[in-house]
């Protein structure tokens, strides 16, 4: 992987973990509904990138169904469980998604992950596990349950991103957006209750965030994503995603004053080992390829 390229994806790491940080405050401090939420931040997404709709894509269904794996589902899952659990577990749930994309990616792309490679993915997977692992953890199962679904299909819709073929990345998060939202805000108005007066009465918390997600996570860091997933194998970019739940726990101890102990410090270490096997492991570099 070019340097730049692996800069900017950092970059998205660390947009992904400040937005996990910033929905849990909205969501238990702020009494935000995480349905609702998903749903605004779709529509927004969707009114902004509406002209890059058309022409439509030739097939449309299947844009269709990895807009709502990558949107409804996945965003709306990880909300649901960022309301039940903590960062923490949320974010170690998650990484479930580098081992399915590595799998899926072999299944359906037909993709071959070399020996380096899967012993680097294995090592910083072991390394967030170290950060991460709490053995009195605070999260509910059913918390975990959505974090988990919400991973797969991440995993999913990313390599049925991969296999549809070139798309630009921000007409992909318009239909993203377009195939989300519909279903997002018919589930609030089912299952949730005051999420209006809620946002109204959070005030500019709520308007911040929102902004937030809408300009900052969704259109400059999941365009970014989709563009560096178009131009390397998935079993290559999934692994690198390990950086994100690294970077949660660094924002945790700056801005909400969390313990950084020897455990962390170790699980850093190895998490690293495995991303720099996960870089230089491949045998011969993939070419890039321009999205269209």
């Amino acid at each position: 992987m070019r340097l730049r390229d692996f800069l900017i994806f950092a970059g998205v790491c660390f947009i992904w973990a400040a937005n996990l940080v910033v929905s849990r405050a909205l969501f238990t401090m702020f009494n935000i509904g995480p349905i609702y939420y998903a749903a605004a931040r779709f529509g927004l997404v969707a009114l902004i990138l509406a002209p890059l709709l058309r022409p439509l894509p030739r097939p449309t269904l299947p844009v269709i169904i990895i807009g709502a794996l990558l949107g409804a589902m996945h965003f709306g899952l990880m909300f649901l469980a960022l309301n039940a659990a903590s960062t923490a577990s949320v974010s170690i749930v998650l990484q479930l998604s580098i081992p399915l994309t590595a799998i899926l990616s072999v299944l359906i792309l037909y993709e071959r992950v070399s020996w380096r490679r899967a012993a680097g993915i294995a090592l910083a997977f072991c390394g967030v596990i170290i950060v991460m692992w709490e053995p009195e953890g605070q999260s509910t199962i059913i918390g975990l349950l959505f974090a988990f679904v919400s991973a797969a299909a991440l995993a999913l819709g990313s390599i049925l991103l991969k296999r549809y073929g070139p798309i630009r990345p921000l007409r992909m998060q318009a239909w993203v957006a377009l195939a989300s939202f519909p279903p997002l805000m018919g589930l609030s108005l089912f299952a949730e209750h005051g999420q209006w007066q809620g946002g109204i009465d959070a005030g500019w918390p709520f308007w911040v965030g929102l902004a937030f997600s809408v300009a900052i996570v969704t259109i400059v860091a999941h365009t970014a994503y989709f563009r560096v997933l178009q131009r390397y194998p998935a079993s290559l970019v999934a692994p690198l995603g390990l950086m994100m739940p690294l970077m949660s726990i660094a924002m945790g101890v700056v801005l909400l004053g969390e313990t950084f102990d020897l455990r962390m410090l170790l699980g850093a270490l190895v998490a690293l080992i495995g991303l720099l096997a996960i870089l230089f492991g491949q045998a011969t570099p993939p070419q890039p390829q321009e999205a269209t």
